[in-house]
């Protein structure tokens, strides 16, 4: 059997992009700015996606940051190894300080054994939200950002929710883009981690998008989380490339 080859880097951010939107989103060029009431950085962020676009970075730079400080959003760069060499030299003149180092994890896609207890829920379902909500601590606030983004995703996608004696103990979320599933939300109940229920809830949702037709999965990891690291790799996926966010830096 021929091993499927894993998509290069556009590939894959150009698939993230779509599966996790920004409910304003405005081209530059080939950079993107991303504005979503501020839920979650990768959607309130600008990204550049093209290496050689690099004309007039300090100019763009600042027109990013205007639209998102505009937008109620703080300015944030996602830098991938798409970005532009001297989009990164100009924040590093500016002082823009370096974040939330992370990681590009994929795998090509088989079919899983889903949970017996695992339920697929509509992104919008309120037992798929209730799930989210206690299993993270969220308040109102937070929860109707949360919302408002996932209203605008209009790719193929699920809410993915492990219970045990009837309780939630596990959700995430994942989405369908070009064949490539991405994954987001994954949280645990915090007194039951170790169990294999994230694992659980990750082979239930793999399975639907296999289903669906997906031959990729891929998802983001803070690069300090080891646990979730052993627990992707557990299930397969395998470390594509790093990124991370830059932010500006505190004044002098």
């Amino acid at each position: 059997m021929t091993q499927l080859t894993l998509p290069d880097v556009e590939t894959v951010e150009r698939a993230g992009l779509e599966a996790w939107p920004g409910i304003e989103v405005k081209w530059d060029g080939n950079w993107v700015r991303r504005a979503s009431g501020g839920y979650t950085k990768r959607a309130n962020s600008a990204q550049c996606f093209d290496p050689n676009d690099d004309v007039d970075v300090e100019d763009r730079i600042i027109g990013a940051s205007s639209w998102l400080v505009v937008r109620g959003v703080k300015p944030v760069f996602r830098i991938t190894p798409l970005s532009a060499p001297a989009l990164n030299e100009a924040l590093d003149d500016a002082g823009w300080d370096e974040i939330d180092h992370s990681h590009l994890y994929a795998m090509p896609l088989a079919a899983q054994e889903p949970d017996a207890q695992g339920k697929l829920l509509p992104l919008l379902d309120p037992a798929f939200l209730a799930a989210q909500q206690k299993l993270k601590g969220s308040d109102e606030i937070e929860m109707g950002r949360m919302k408002a983004l996932l209203a605008v995703m209009s790719v193929p996608a699920t809410g993915i929710v492990v219970y045990r004696d009837g309780e939630p103990v596990a959700s995430g979320l994942m989405a369908i883009s070009n064949g490539i599933v991405i994954t987001g939300n994954v949280i645990t109940d915090p007194s039951r981690r170790r169990q294999g229920l994230a694992a659980a809830m990750m082979r239930t949702g793999l399975n639907w998008a296999h289903e669906k037709g997906a031959t990729i999965a891929a998802l983001n990891v803070q690069a300090d989380n080891d646990a979730a690291k052993a627990l992707y790799s557990g299930l397969g996926f395998t470390h594509q490339y790093d990124y991370h966010y830059r932010i500006p830096g505190a004044p002098k």
